[in-house]
């Protein structure tokens, strides 16, 4: 895929966050998932020659802010890219009794220290839930939170790449069978939508119609939402109450700056 570069000469970039920013449900052609990180950071290499671009994915499974302040954001210090996309806070907004604000001052405080060690940041607000059965009822937190990041965005000049207006992703082929992680689709929706946000001009519209298919019933819709509910809910759940997480003893796929 082509494009023209706008506004920026990015020549590395570092992308920190949890399952999201690692790819999860996005099979790559080494084992390891790829997703939209991989995919912009494929665009932004385009066609320069073998290194001429470097590219770093911190991103683990299931990493609250904290985690992610802890164990990523000092590395940024350490690499001092051209560009990072932070993408966080998730997590902890779905946990029961999270205060978007409070999650949103420790994402600040994350935030300035990017700024000062990257030449751009970009930040990427929550998606939007309306549709997704039991996580519906989590939209006004997302929306506060989503609030807070892009004042945050204002306030230190960073990109922002707003997942909850991007109309493709209401689409349920824009996810994966579990519905907590996005589909190859809908990942490349998500990294055309980054490259957009960066100034970056793509052939592909992140926004271009889904082919036309025809409609589930309220019998099969409900079908569905109870598989999906055993497969998936009830695990995911389970695991929180037992405080376990996705991504213990999981590390890094791509830990420090690679050439394309």
């Amino acid at each position: 895929m082509s494009y023209l570069q706008e506004t920026l000469d990015l020549n590395s970039y570092v992308a920190l966050g949890d399952s999201f920013t690692e790819g999860l449900n996005d099979p790559g052609a080494d084992g390891a998932f790829a997703g939209w990180a991989d995919r912009l950071a494929g665009l932004l290499a385009g066609d320069r020659p073998p290194g001429g671009f470097q590219y770093a994915n911190l991103a683990v499974r299931g990493r609250l802010l904290d985690q992610i302040m802890a164990e990523q954001v000092p590395e940024v210090r350490r690499i001092r890219p051209d560009l990072v996309t932070f993408c966080a806070g998730g997590n902890d907004i779905l946990r029961p009794g999270s205060d978007p604000d409070e999650v949103a001052e420790r994402f600040e405080a994350a935030v300035a220290q990017l700024v000062d060690a990257a030449g751009t940041v970009l930040i990427c607000t929550g998606f939007d839930t309306r549709g997704v059965p039991l996580f519906k009822h989590l939209r006004g937190k997302i929306a506060t939170y989503n609030n807070h990041m892009r004042a945050v965005a204002d306030r230190y000049d960073c990109k922002v790449a707003d997942l909850w207006s991007l109309r493709a992703v209401q689409d349920r082929r824009a996810w994966s069978e579990d519905r907590l992680h996005l589909s190859p689709e809908g990942h490349q929706r998500v990294a055309l939508l980054a490259a957009r946000s960066l100034g970056l001009r793509t052939e592909q519209d992140p926004e271009a119609p889904w082919p036309s298919t025809p409609a589930l019933s309220p019998a099969e819709q409900r079908r569905e939402n109870l598989q999906w509910a055993r497969e998936f809910l009830l695990p995911w759940v389970g695991r929180r109450l037992r405080g376990e997480s996705s991504g213990d003893n999981v590390e890094a796929k791509r830990p420090d700056l690679m050439p394309l």
